[in-house]
């Protein structure tokens, strides 16, 4: 039988510390207890990753770390930037294991199905709680890799009924490079699969604030592997997606990407691919997938506040209380709120709702790669009391 578990099962911390000793043992000071079992965290590209990753381990010791870099934090006080916060887990109530993709590009559906059976098999040791309705998993991958569609698909076919989410690491908007990190170092072009098994109850969830429009736009020329668009209604892409908002080229930025999405119909919903960058031929680089002869649908923001909280309200009637929310927000939407005057509200939203994660260039729910939406899972505290 399980120890009784004295205090919050779950403990939530952030240090605003340039320097990386200084964040780890802070992160410590908070988070540390004699169960405490896995660390999950999320922290500023601005860091020097590999004393960050030195000082996190000496920190933490023998407690596992699984995390990525960001294009923002949301910490306990809400949205952050510069920063790094982390989410501690009691190791009596949650069974968490950790897998790592080294080789994205020739992750086969067998290498799938035995990384999820090795992580099932270990938290089926722990003992923590039935696998079945009591485990999800969260993805963490590179954000510049461009290798999320095939990994999320073959991985999500191992997993099953599992439901799963994650988001794809960030280094705060300079498109340069992303980490994530796992058995003790920051990595690129690599994947962490985050296995987790608790009795308490919870909700993955996925929601976004987008409404189609008439317009349509069709993919005449791209190349899929660089997700890059070359022509939209054969002529060259940024012209006809500047002509169709009124713009001249010179003007796209990311505030026109973020309140001027495209999405992609998929049965009766759509799915946002956002535009990452124009390039100096006019061709588009998107964060999600595109393909010759796909549809992209003009899209229009509603009211990002409202849908959040109307979410968060479905799920917490259900639930109860939230122990703590991990979220993956698409930083697109950040800047919307930034530019709608919203940022403050919506911080503090997210605040009163106890998340913790941080602001990604995609987000990931049962299998598919998604862009500017809000994802994450509700740890509810019914179950237990907490």
């Amino acid at each position: 039988m399980n120890a009784p578990v004295m205090h919050s099962p779950v403990r939530s911390a952030m240090s605003s510390a340039r320097n990386p000793d200084t964040a780890a043992r802070e992160l410590a000071a908070a988070l540390g207890h004699p169960e405490l079992g896995f660390v999950l965290f999320f922290c500023s590209a601005e860091y020097d990753l590999s004393v960050l990753a030195d000082s996190l381990n000496c920190a933490f010791g023998d407690v596992e770390l699984a995390g990525c870099t960001t294009a923002g934090e949301l910490t306990p006080r809400g949205y952050d930037q510069g920063t790094v916060t982390a989410i501690g887990f009691d190791r009596h109530l949650f069974a968490v294991e950790v897998g790592l993709i080294e080789e994205l590009d020739a992750f086969s559906l067998t290498d799938a199905q035995s990384l999820v059976e090795q992580l099932l098999g270990r938290c089926r040791e722990r003992q923590v709680a039935p696998i079945k309705g009591h485990t999800f998993a969260l993805t963490l991958l590179d954000g510049l890799s461009s290798q999320e569609e095939l990994v999320l698909l073959t991985l999500d076919s191992a997993l099953g009924s599992i439901p799963n989410f994650g988001g794809s690491a960030g280094d705060d908007i300079h498109l340069t490079g992303t980490h994530v990190f796992a058995s003790g170092e920051f990595r690129t072009r690599a994947a962490v699969v985050v296995m987790i098994n608790t009795p308490l109850d919870f909700e993955v969830f996925s929601t976004h604030h987008m409404h189609s429009l008439e317009q349509k736009l069709i993919v005449t020329r791209a190349d899929p592997a660089s997700r890059t668009v070359y022509e939209l209604n054969a002529e060259p892409a940024a012209l006809e997606y500047a002509r169709l908002l009124g713009l001249n080229p010179d003007q796209l930025d990311l505030k026109t990407f973020a309140l001027n999405p495209l999405a992609v119909r998929i049965g009766q919903e759509y799915y946002v691919r956002s535009i990452q960058k124009v390039n100096p031929d006019l061709s588009l680089t998107f964060y999600c997938a595109v393909e010759n002869g796909i549809v992209l649908t003009a899209m229009q923001p509603g009211d990002m506040l409202q849908d959040l909280s109307q979410r968060f309200a479905q799920i917490e009637h259900a639930l109860g209380e939230p122990l703590i929310t991990i979220g993956c927000d698409c930083f697109l939407r950040r800047l919307e709120a930034e530019y709608t005057g919203h940022s403050h509200i919506t911080s503090e939203l997210l605040r009163q709702h106890r998340v913790i994660g941080f602001n990604t260039y995609g987000e990931q729910f049962d299998g598919m790669h998604i862009n500017q939406t809000f994802t994450g899972v509700v740890i509810g505290r019914t179950q237990h009391g907490y």
